[in-house]
């Protein structure tokens, strides 16, 4: 398997550009796959510089319906219009982030205009439960939790029909509801030395994304976990455990990117050495 960094938060590679967001070019099997497409049309840029076209590309898969994972797929369309795009049934909904107690003004939700999702339409692909792209290609659908699970952010969905619910909030003049974040998915490729695990933000907890994982190849050893990992607002406690929990696995490779914040990243390369790659935009893999 090869895989690409075209949108990461940081780069050290001369000529690709970094923005907050992930997009990852994966070539297997066969296969050339889109997973997530950045914040903005920076991926055709980035893409261009590293050489890679995008219309050759076979399918995209959303992560899930946040503006930083999915702000290059109407450009990626326009290039190939032929590709089909996985994303979750739940994922086009208008939702928005919380900092320090208070509701964002603005949605971190997908901000793909009226026209962009009339031209998107036909290559969306809406899953639910598990997708089976190929027999070793795999989308999880939404990520299960346990019962209890508390999450590191709380983010809000526009409500729909649920004026009567007790948790209903209205910030900014628009009645809100809690997202549960169930258009959460996971990227499971299986490979002979074990599975490929790709998470986008892991907003429902990474080591429930990683348990998602496995359970689509039951028995098989994880090889590699690329993730966002979300802990950046977790606490020590919390952290840890992550990181004893991921270390446990005896995985060959552990990418920590994106959202999983820079003590996490540190615990993590501490804890796990060189089977820990701290990847950047442009960076190529091998594996």
């Amino acid at each position: 398997m090869k895989f690409r960094f075209l949108i990461e938060n940081k780069t050290d590679n001369p000529g690709v550009v970094a923005e907050h967001g992930l997009s990852i070019y994966i070539e297997t099997q066969g296969k050339k796959i889109l997973f997530d497409a950045g914040a903005t049309e920076m991926i055709l840029l980035n893409a261009k510089t590293m050489g890679i076209d995008l219309g050759t590309i076979d399918f995209g898969v959303v992560s899930h319906g946040h503006y930083d994972h999915t702000g290059g797929f109407p450009l990626f369309h326009q290039i190939n219009p032929g590709a089909p795009i996985y994303i979750h049934r739940n994922a086009l909904r208008v939702s928005y982030g919380m900092e320090d107690g208070k509701i964002d003004k603005e949605p971190c939700s997908i901000a793909w205009n009226d026209e962009e999702l009339k031209e998107l339409s036909p290559a969306l692909r809406f899953t639910d439960g598990r997708t089976d792209i190929t027999e070793n290609i795999v989308v999880t659908g939404t990520v299960p939790i346990p019962e209890g699970y508390v999450p590191t952010e709380q983010f809000w969905r526009v409500a729909e029909g649920c004026d009567a619910a007790e948790d209903v909030v209205e910030s900014n003049g628009v009645k809100l509801v809690p997202d549960d974040m169930s258009h959460e998915q996971c990227l499971v490729i299986r490979e002979p030395e074990g599975l490929y695990i790709f998470s986008g933000c892991s907003h429902r907890g990474v080591i429930n994304a990683l348990n998602a994982g496995k359970s689509m190849f039951p028995g098989e050893r994880v090889a590699v976990l690329v993730a966002g990992m979300h802990l950046y607002s977790a606490s020590d406690e919390d952290r840890a455990r992550v990181v004893d929990e991921i270390a446990a696995e005896n995985m060959d490779c552990v990418m920590p990117v994106h959202c999983t914040g820079i003590k996490a990243i540190c615990d993590l390369k501490t804890r796990l050495g060189d089977n820990c790659i701290v990847a950047t935009a442009g960076d190529e893999y091998l594996i």
